[in-house]
């Protein structure tokens, strides 16, 4: 890795001469601050770089004291990149059940099982191999890296892209490419000659901490006398946040076909939105279509004919920016073979055998309840 000094400023760079003045102090001042304050998570008691690798993966788009539990049950079950790339896909994916974003688990997977097969198991240090596995963007490339072997690389995710352009007075936006280029040509030319690692994980935990994105704790931070939107007072409006996108409600139903003491569950294609997970049959309700009516097509679609019965259960999610209403109904088998045009796989199972299976956070809420003695001795 290079390891020279920012080049005097040109008409071309002309915040050279600036980041190189920020450059010669920040990285003391935010080391000093984070020894006092990095919050104690599992995946920094060490620099291996499998269990950073894990962790960044998993924070993605998840706040860290959701990710911790996770973090600590997926470190059980696969504890080395070997017992990662031997494991079962759907075990893996039962194990990230509830962090959502599966594809991040599949991507994880797949990555572990070429590293295996291509370079022995070990973590490679290059970053150009690296980008070549699935699920390693520019930032999990250089986060990793930087962590694990202290590689002069530097990183841009929603908490340091705050700091910085607070920092530096930034009101664009940083989602654009010219902003974002910026962004990331000033987080190179910060770095220090040591100790990257640690800088990096700094910036992205004085964002986490204080530098928020609401309400900025600006007495706290240890760069507030020199931070360009605070004395400006535009603190709370930068960067600029987009509006949120207008929420869609989606209505659909389920359906719980019983045969004897069975159930009917089926696995979601890939790719696709919770792939390889398995669920209840499911469908949206379509315009002009009641609960039922949807019910009875979606059993069309299975190939399977049923008698519709009584509502099961209601359940209310979301994702992103749909509401999802899915109302399950039971329906007792009378003929029919599986088929679908959409579903990849189905099995009969008991209730009981629903643990097994990696489900969407909804969908095992259902088993749960189809699970309880009371719903069996009802159902089934």
């Amino acid at each position: 890795m290079s390891d020279r000094r920012p080049p005097h400023s040109t008409a071309a760079d002309p915040d050279s001469s600036l980041l190189r003045t920020v450059a010669a102090w920040l990285p003391r001042r935010l080391r000093g601050w984070f020894d006092r304050r990095r919050r104690d998570l599992p995946w920094r008691r060490d620099r291996d770089p499998y269990r950073i690798w894990v962790s960044e993966v998993m924070l993605q788009q998840t706040q860290v004291a959701t990710v911790v539990p996770y973090f600590e049950h997926f470190m059980a079950s696969f504890p080395t990149l070997a017992a990662l790339a031997a494991a079962d896909e759907q075990d893996v994916l039962r194990s990230w059940e509830g962090l959502g974003y599966y594809r991040r688990a599949r991507d994880l997977h797949r990555a572990a099982r070429i590293l295996m097969a291509e370079h022995g198991g070990q973590f490679v240090g290059d970053p150009a191999v690296l980008a070549r596995l699935p699920g390693f963007g520019r930032y999990t490339c250089n986060a990793v890296l930087s962590q694990a072997f202290d590689h002069r690389l530097p990183i841009v995710e929603a908490n340091s892209q705050r700091v910085l352009s607070r920092l530096f007075g930034w009101q664009d936006d940083p989602r654009q490419g010219p902003a974002r280029r910026r962004l990331w040509h000033a987080a190179a030319r910060l770095l220090p000659r040591k100790g990257v690692g640690e800088f990096n994980q700094a910036l992205m935990e004085l964002g986490a901490l204080v530098c928020t994105p609401t309400s900025p704790r600006c007495s706290e931070c240890p760069l507030a006398a020199r931070c360009v939107a605070r004395k400006l007072e535009l603190q709370e409006s930068i960067p600029v946040r987009p509006p949120a996108p207008p929420t869609v409600e989606v209505q659909e139903v389920g359906v719980v076909i019983r045969r004897g003491r069975k159930l009917l569950l089926v696995q979601r294609p890939a790719p696709g939105r919770w792939a390889g997970l398995w669920e209840v049959p499911r469908s949206a309700v379509r315009s002009g279509e009641d609960h039922d009516a949807a019910a009875r097509r979606l059993l069309g679609d299975l190939n399977l004919a049923a008698e519709l019965g009584t509502e099961v259960l209601t359940l209310r999610h979301a994702v992103t920016r749909f509401r999802i209403t899915l109302l399950c109904l039971e329906a007792h088998y009378a003929a029919g073979r599986f088929r679908s045009d959409f579903y990849a796989n189905a099995d009969w199972v008991t209730p009981a055998q629903l643990a097994a299976f990696p489900l969407s956070r909804a969908q095992r809420k259902l088993a749960e309840l189809l699970n309880a003695p009371h719903r069996q001795a009802r159902l089934f």
